[in-house]
């Protein structure tokens, strides 16, 4: 990493939200922590019940579960360090530091473009052939399709994280974002990188696009079924199993292309920071509160466990 005019890194700055008075930084730290709370209690509400509860068995639930530990994962890497920064103002990140935030964040996130994937096959199994489907989504299939969706992200970060900071650094140590994403780092790189450049945009398109017109064509057949439906009361039961997936769905790709695909001219680092607050902190809260407000056997299963608690008989909601 050394050598001629080069810089032999061993620390970066996280610039975060260091431009703004400090009232506002400690809002947001007050703000973040809430969020942040939130989404691990949510979380973590979702995974214990989907165990606990008899009624959640069913595979939906089980791909539900492993959503709920890669949100609270992909929560850890990144907002625990974000908070130091705004109360402590403490911006340093140790160079292994920022390559290990970076390698996990590339982990959860190959592999939640994976899971929301599978999900989105089991709805389309569900609603397009209901009568195969305890054969089709059988448990052996379910720990398959899981296993091959915690899978791609390990190498797909491996390469990602080493080939990146294999490179030297000489222009500056200063990141200019609240975690050590690709692009920022890569600003303070000083040699010809445009071999690693082709192969995220390559890796852009199989691990990111992929899943993502995977889910598009399920959804495309989901429609056409659901249309098929003579009944209204039909079409509305069928479009209730697959519509918090699909929200969440939109949530986490809607923010994830306008922070990766917009044009570079209209793409400055304080507007990419508030694209990326979205599916790093905001969208990690909302997939719990979307899967319990919207599913009444999530809410009954809360509500079951409450009750038995509190040692008092069950509702139905």
């Amino acid at each position: 990493m050394a050598g001629g005019n080069w810089t032999n890194v061993s620390e970066f700055i996280l610039m975060s939200f260091s431009s703004l008075p400090t009232e506002i930084q400690s809002l947001l730290f007050l703000t973040f922590l809430i969020i942040y709370l939130i989404t691990l209690m949510g979380n973590s509400l979702i995974v214990l019940v989907t165990l606990a509860d008899p009624m959640l068995q069913s595979p939906m639930y089980f791909f539900l579960r492993n959503l709920s530990f890669l949100e609270i994962g992909f929560n850890l890497v990144i907002v625990p360090k974000m908070l130091v920064t705004l109360l402590a103002r403490e911006t340093t990140i140790t160079f292994l530091g920022c390559a290990t935030q970076m390698y996990f964040f590339f982990f959860f996130g190959v592999d939640e473009c994976f899971l929301l994937a599978t999900m989105a096959y089991d709805r389309f199994v569900a609603i397009c052939n209901p009568l195969h489907y305890p054969v089709i989504m059988n448990q052996r299939t379910c720990a398959k399709l899981v296993a091959t969706c915690w899978f791609p992200g390990a190498p797909v970060a491996t390469v990602q994280a080493a080939w990146l900071f294999s490179f030297p650094f000489c222009r500056t140590n200063r990141v200019n974002h609240f975690f050590c994403d690709s692009p920022p780092v890569l600003k303070l790189v000083c040699a010809d990188t445009a071999l690693f450049e082709i192969y995220a945009i390559i890796g852009t398109i199989l691990f990111v696009m992929i899943p993502c017109l995977l889910i598009l064509c399920s959804y495309t057949c989901i429609a056409a079924a659901i249309l098929k439906i003579p009944s209204a009361k039909g079409k509305q039961k069928a479009f209730s199993t697959c519509s918090s997936h699909l929200l969440v769905v939109s949530l986490f790709y809607v923010s994830l292309s306008l922070t990766y695909f917009r044009p570079k001219s209209n793409n400055s680092p304080e507007s990419k920071k508030l694209l990326s607050l979205s599916y790093t902190v905001v969208t990690p809260m909302l997939n719990p509160i979307i899967y319990s407000l919207r599913n009444n056997e999530v809410k009954n299963a809360l509500c079951r466990i409450f009750h038995k608690t509190l040692g008092t008989r069950n509702c139905i909601l």
